[in-house]
């Protein structure tokens, strides 16, 4: 599947929506124009896609619940605004997916929950229970609670690592701008919309230009750079005006709106060039022949039950290494449970693992997703 098939038929959305847009230039929640939006992401769920919005507009529509006429530079009021804006926010999406029979879920991130390993595959595991059940998330950076030293610095970079965390298949970021021009629009007439282009084209970093508007923190280099994280997943990336009409519908149809930034291989694949040289492995898992056949022949994920033995000291979600009864690495990838969970519930049914524990995670010792064959 290609880029552009990317759009056209990949399974998995992550839709960022910018300030601009949001509060139509910092006049408030654009309460029409949201709508407009969540009408499209209803027909794509209708198709089959599973959506991640991202969205920002919580400072914003805050300083104008506060009166509000320059965006306060001072962390706590930034944090105090964003606390009022995220109510509306929050309010309103939900109101406008209940009109098509949708639910949706507000995910509030920080920087901690995507760096550290356990913060991330609690995050994952709670995303993909959200979009298996059908309801929207709606993620923001948790404005109230974050500090300069660990904040995303801006939803388009929040978008893209979202997207490495779900393993979309396509960002868009719906902006206030048509798409990447080959020079500034605003002051050059003759700029021309860039339709297509590798993500790691280094020519883009001449031509991203500036920064953003009064409301937002992203511009067109942050847009860049979250297409660049985003591809390192394989995701292909749309950077698009939101007021376009029907433009998600548009892009899904296959209409060449905006400027597609195209990874260097498909998600799976890509996640699968991550794992692979990711972290130093922390531990072993010994597994039965049984369970090396169904990893090498059927690209299963390893249950407790086929695990005859755990060496080694780690944590849920570090790497571990799986090999055979002689010692051969066949596998390796991120474990569900740490060393001591681990070694109480191997050689066992997954469905005694909440007996064994008092809790259950996840079925798998190391799900699919997060597993690559050695």
């Amino acid at each position: 599947m290609n880029a552009r098939q990317a759009v056209t038929q990949g399974k998995r959305w992550v839709v960022k929506v910018g300030s601009a847009l949001l509060t139509n230039d910092g006049q408030g929640l654009d309460e029409p124009a949201i709508a407009g939006w969540v009408n499209q992401m209803a027909a794509l769920r209708k198709q089959g896609i599973e959506l991640v919005l991202v969205s920002s507009g919580a400072v914003a529509a805050g300083m104008r619940c506060l009166g509000m006429t320059e965006r306060p530079h001072e962390l706590h009021k930034l944090q105090a605004a964003a606390a009022v804006g995220q109510m509306g926010l929050a309010q309103t999406y939900e109101a406008s997916f209940k009109r098509h029979n949708l639910h949706t879920a507000q995910i509030l991130l920080t920087h901690d929950d995507l760096s550290n390993r356990k913060r991330y595959l609690n995050a994952r595991g709670t995303l993909e229970a959200l979009v298996d059940w059908s309801v929207v998330p709606v993620v923001n950076e948790n404005d109230t609670v974050v500090t300069d030293e660990i904040r995303f610095g801006d939803n388009d970079t929040l978008g893209a690592l979202v997207a490495n965390l779900m393993v979309a298949d396509v960002l868009i970021l719906l902006t206030d701008q048509r798409g990447l021009f080959d020079a500034d629009p605003r002051k050059n007439p003759q700029a021309k919309m860039i339709e297509q282009a590798r993500a790691d084209d280094k020519y883009l970093d001449a031509v991203a230009g500036g920064g953003a508007g009064a409301l937002g923190r992203g511009g067109m280099q942050t847009k860049l750079r979250a297409a660049r994280l985003a591809a390192r997943s394989g995701a292909a990336t749309v950077i698009v005006g939101g007021r376009e009409t029907d433009v998600l519908l548009r892009l899904r149809a296959g209409e060449s709106l905006g400027t597609l930034l195209t990874p260097d291989c498909e998600p799976q694949a890509a996640r699968k060039q991550w794992l692979a040289g990711h972290l130093q492995a922390r531990g072993t898992l010994v597994l039965d022949a049984g369970a090396v056949k169904v990893l090498a022949e059927s690209g299963r994920s390893l249950l407790p039950v086929g695990v005859k033995a755990v060496e080694g000291v780690f944590s849920r979600g570090e790497m571990v290494l799986c090999v055979d009864e002689q010692g051969t690495v066949v596998a390796r990838g991120l474990v569900n449970y740490s060393a001591d969970e681990a070694r109480r519930i191997i050689g066992r049914s997954s469905t005694l693992i909440e007996q064994t524990l008092g809790y259950v995670g996840e079925e798998e010792l190391v799900h699919r997703d997060n597993l690559v064959l050695a």
